[in-house]
């Protein structure tokens, strides 16, 4: 199988991206879009016409966002709502106020390398975030993108997801010392899992998932790394956050994904799969066990396991 090649590249902007797109009519959701590349894939999905909903914890954040996305591309079309994806009912709150369908949803918002902290149902404070919440999400829109017929989710992803498979037998460090890349590490193999499960299960409604890697750049994320990432990113390699958005942008919107799921992407192209070497990520490649489909069924059946036990 080839992997999927575009004309975009490690330098495109989420505008380059979207430039000529059409999404008028058409829906989107944001998650954490107040801040670093959520703003910029926001303001790249508003360009093309489409609704977009910024999903964020802090709304006065969201609204200032909104704001600007308007002054900068004319759409009136930008929507502020709450959403806290470590509280389930704050979840639940958002999908049943949902309306209507819903064409594009991008799991953008995330947390990296935080100290050790666990949510009221004693999920660690990564992975609760990055996935628990996420999966939440789409399966509570699932009737809405369903209703679209040709949705599609992009699962923000890293190459931090090469640190460590989703540990099934100690997911929230019960059993083992916290160690915070870890935590990152499997929260991140999570969303590609759910990238390709979601694909399997709602392909037959017209709904893909793909997973992402936006590439190195200075933002909010960072807040706990001391301005590093999970590697040593060299300056030439960081990208600006129009520049981290375009890849998401991408498998949101490109015609060259029509009905393609189930993959990861990096620099705008689906990227290679490898098998993990060392303790620093590699910006390129998707390592195997985030792609292996019996993970990615039995990380679905224990997220909604522990969903349905909350």
């Amino acid at each position: 199988m080839d992997l999927i090649k575009t004309p975009f590249g490690f330098a495109s902007t989420a505008a380059e991206v979207a430039e000529g797109v059409d999404l008028t009519g058409r829906r989107a959701v944001v998650t954490g879009a107040a801040s670093g590349i959520g703003v910029e894939t926001a303001r790249a999905l508003a360009a093309t016409g489409a609704e977009v909903t910024l999903a964020v914890r802090d709304t006065a954040a969201g609204e200032r966002t909104a704001k600007d996305i308007t002054a900068t591309t004319g759409s009136t079309a930008v929507r502020v709502a709450e959403l806290d994806l470590t509280e389930p009912a704050s979840i639940t709150a958002f999908t049943t106020a949902w309306d209507g369908p819903l064409h594009v949803l991008v799991n953008n918002a995330g947390v990296m390398a935080s100290p050790e902290q666990y949510t009221a149902q004693g999920w660690e404070w990564q992975f609760a975030t990055n996935h628990i919440g996420h999966f939440a999400l789409a399966t509570g829109l699932h009737p809405a993108l369903a209703a679209d017929g040709v949705a599609r989710i992009v699962a923000v992803s890293s190459s931090g997801h090469q640190l460590s498979p989703v540990v099934f037998d100690d997911v929230h460090f019960a059993l083992r010392r916290y160690d915070r890349w870890l935590a990152y590490g499997q929260s991140k193999t999570a969303n590609v899992l759910f990238a390709v499960e979601a694909t399997r299960r709602w392909a037959r409604d017209g709904i893909t998932a793909n997973a992402v890697m936006p590439g190195g750049i200075f933002t909010n994320l960072q807040r706990h790394t001391e301005g590093r990432g999970s590697g040593s990113v060299p300056p030439e390699l960081m990208k600006t956050p129009e520049q981290g958005a375009a890849t998401s942008v991408l498998v949101a919107t490109s015609p060259v994904l029509e009905g393609i799921g189930g993959r990861y992407f990096v620099d705008c192209a689906e990227t290679p799969t490898i098998d993990r070497r060392g303790e620093v990520p590699q910006l390129h490649g998707v390592a195997r066990f985030a792609l292996d489909p019996a993970n990615a069924e039995r990380l679905w059946e224990y997220t909604s396991r522990v969903l349905e036990e909350a």
